[in-house]
C-alpha cells in the first residue's frame, strides 16, 4: 500500500485502504443474515447487555451486603467497612499507575472492582459455606472440614470466581485487553474488590468478638486482624489473581492461530493462583511460625518478582512506542520528535501539564487522549507486524489515526513544549527512518508538517497481516 502525503498541513494524509470484507465493524450487512447490524435483536443491543450486567452486580451487592451484615451485626459491619476501605485507594492507584502507558477505560476497572466485591464475593461465601458444611456432615469432623475448606475449597472457588471477570473482559472487551499489563491491572482490581468485601467480614466479625469479650486496644482481635490483613498482606488477593491475569495477558499476545496456547496459558495462570492461595491459607497449619515462614519464603519474593515483571513489561511497551511510531511520522501523521516524546512518561506528563496550565482541563484531557491513541496505534502496528492483529486491523488503524488528527492542534504545541523541556534527554538529534543515508539531522531542520521528509513519496505505514 502506498499513498501520496498531502501538500497542505491543514489536511490529513489520505491513504488508500484495502477493501474490507463485509461483516461486523465495516458497516456492511453480514452475508447470509439479510439484515444490517442495526437491525440486531433487542437482547444484542449494548444498552440492554449493560443494563443486565449492572442489574446483576447490583443484586449481588445487595445480597452480599445482607449476608455480611447478618454475620457481623450493624456495628461490626460499620467498623469493618471503615477499616477495610483503607488500603483500597492505594491499591487502585498502584494498578492505575502501572496502566499509565496505555490507560484502559474506567468502565473496565469499575466492572472489575464491582465484580470482585459483589459477584465473586457472593459466589465464594455461598459455595465455601455449602462445601464446608457438606464435608463436615459427610466426615463428622467439623475441624477437618474447616481446614479442608480453607486450603482446598476456598482457593478453587475464590480464584475461579475472580478469574471470571478477567475472562469476560478478555472475551467482550478484547480491544482493551492487549497484553500482560492489562491482565495484571484487571486481575488486580478485581481481587482488590474481593479483598475489600472479605476484609469487611473478617474485621467486622473480629470487632463483634471484642465487643462480647470486652477487649480493646492493641491486644484486641480486631487489632490483630487489621495488622495481618491490612498492614502485612493487603496485596495477598491481588497477588494470587495477578497470576491468572498474566496468563490471559500472554494469551492476548499470542496469534489467533495458536488456539491451544491461548486456552492453556490462562488455565496455567489460574492453577498457579490456586496453588499460591492454598499455600497462604494453609500456612496457619504449619505451626506457630508457619504464617511468617510462608510470608517470608513465598509471598515477599513472589511480590517482588511480579513487581519487577510488570515494570519491565511497562518499559518494553515504551520501547515499542519509540520503535513503531516513526513509520507514522515518516508518512506525515506525526511530527518527527513525537515517537520519542510519546515513549517517555516524563515528556507525556509535561505535555499534559502544559496544556492544562495554558488552556485548562479540557486541553489536558485532549493531550492525554492523544497520547493514549498514539500508544494504541503503536501496539496495533506491533501486533500486525508479528501476525497477531485481528481482521479489523485496517479499520482500527484508520479510527486511531482519525482520533489523533482531531486532537493534533491542541496536542502538538504541548508536545513541542515537552520536547524543549526534555531535550536532549528525550529528543536527541532526529534519526531518519528506514536507514536514510543522510544520517542525523538536528531537530528544527525538518520540513513543515504534512510534507514528506527530504522529498519523495513516503509509504503509508498501514500493514494488513491478512494480505500477502
Amino acid at each position: 500500500m502506498a499513498a501520496n502525503c498531502p501538500q497542505q498541513p491543514s489536511h490529513p494524509p489520505s491513504p488508500t485502504y484495502p477493501a474490507m470484507p463485509p461483516g461486523p465493524g465495516t458497516g456492511a450487512p453480514v452475508p447470509g443474515t439479510g439484515t444490517a447490524l442495526r437491525h440486531a435483536h433487542w437482547w444484542q443491543r449494548r444498552v440492554v447487555r449493560a443494563g443486565a450486567l449492572i442489574t446483576l452486580l447490583a443484586l449481588s451487592g445487595l445480597v452480599i451486603l445482607a449476608l455480611v451484615r447478618e454475620q457481623t451485626g450493624t456495628e461490626g459491619f460499620l467498623a469493618g467497612l471503615g477499616l477495610a476501605v483503607l488500603p483500597v485507594p492505594l491499591l487502585i492507584a498502584a494498578f492505575r499507575w502501572l496502566d499509565r502507558v496505555e490507560p484502559g477505560p474506567w468502565r473496565n476497572l469499575l466492572f472489575s472492582f464491582a465484580w470482585g466485591a459483589c459477584a465473586a464475593a457472593l459466589i465464594a461465601i455461598v459455595a465455601n459455606s455449602f462445601a464446608t458444611r457438606w464435608i463436615a456432615v459427610a466426615t463428622a469432623d467439623p475441624s477437618s472440614a474447616d481446614t479442608l475448606g480453607a486450603t482446598v475449597i476456598a482457593p478453587v472457588v475464590e480464584e475461579s470466581a475472580k478469574a471470571a471477570a478477567v475472562l469476560l473482559i478478555f472475551l467482550f472487551r478484547r480491544r482493551d485487553f492487549t497484553g500482560i499489563v492489562d491482565g495484571v491491572v484487571i486481575a488486580g482490581v478485581t481481587a482488590t474488590g474481593f479483598a475489600f468485601t472479605e476484609n469487611i467480614l473478617y474485621l467486622g466479625t473480629a470487632f463483634g468478638t471484642d465487643q462480647l469479650n470486652g477487649q480493646s486496644g492493641l491486644t484486641s482481635v480486631t487489632a490483630a486482624t487489621f495488622f495481618v490483613r491490612i498492614v502485612m498482606s493487603p496485596f495477598a488477593h491481588p497477588l494470587f489473581t495477578v497470576l491468572t491475569g498474566i496468563g490471559f495477558g500472554i494469551a492476548a499476545l499470542s496469534a489467533e492461530r495458536h488456539r491451544v496456547r491461548r486456552v492453556l496459558l490462562p488455565i496455567a495462570g489460574l492453577l498457579l493462583a490456586m496453588g499460591m492461595h492454598a499455600a497462604w491459607n494453609g500456612s496457619s497449619s504449619f505451626g506457630p511460625y508457619g504464617f511468617f515462614a510462608v510470608y517470608a519464603a513465598f509471598m515477599v519474593p513472589a511480590f517482588g518478582l511480579l513487581t519487577w515483571l510488570v515494570i519491565w513489561t511497562r518499559q518494553r511497551e515504551l520501547g515499542t512506542i519509540r520503535r513503531e511510531l516513526p513509520a507514522y511520522a515518516a508518512a506525515g501523521w506525526l511530527t518527527p520528535p513525537e515517537p520519542l516524546l510519546l515513549g517517555s512518561m516524563r515528556a507525556r506528563r509535561l505535555a499534559r501539564e502544559y496544556a492544562g496550565r495554558h488552556l485548562g482541563k479540557p486541553a489536558a484531557r485532549a493531550v492525554a487522549e492523544y497520547e493514549a491513541y498514539a500508544t494504541s496505534l503503536a501496539f496495533l502496528r506491533h501486533r500486525g507486524r508479528r501476525g497477531r492483529a485481528g481482521s479489523d486491523f485496517v479499520v482500527r488503524e484508520r479510527e486511531l489515526l482519525h482520533e489523533l488528527w482531531r486532537r493534533k492542534d491542541v496536542a502538538r504545541p504541548a508536545l513541542a513544549h515537552a520536547a524543549a523541556a526534555t531535550a536532549p534527554e528525550v529528543v536527541p538529534p532526529y534519526v531518519l527512518p528506514y536507514g536514510h543515508p543522510q544520517g542525523q539531522v538536528p531537530y528544527g531542520a525538518m520540513p513543515p508538517y504534512g510534507q514528506v521528509p527530504y522529498g519523495g513519496i513516503a509509504p503509508y505505514p498501514a500493514y494488513n497481516p491478512y494480505r500477502s
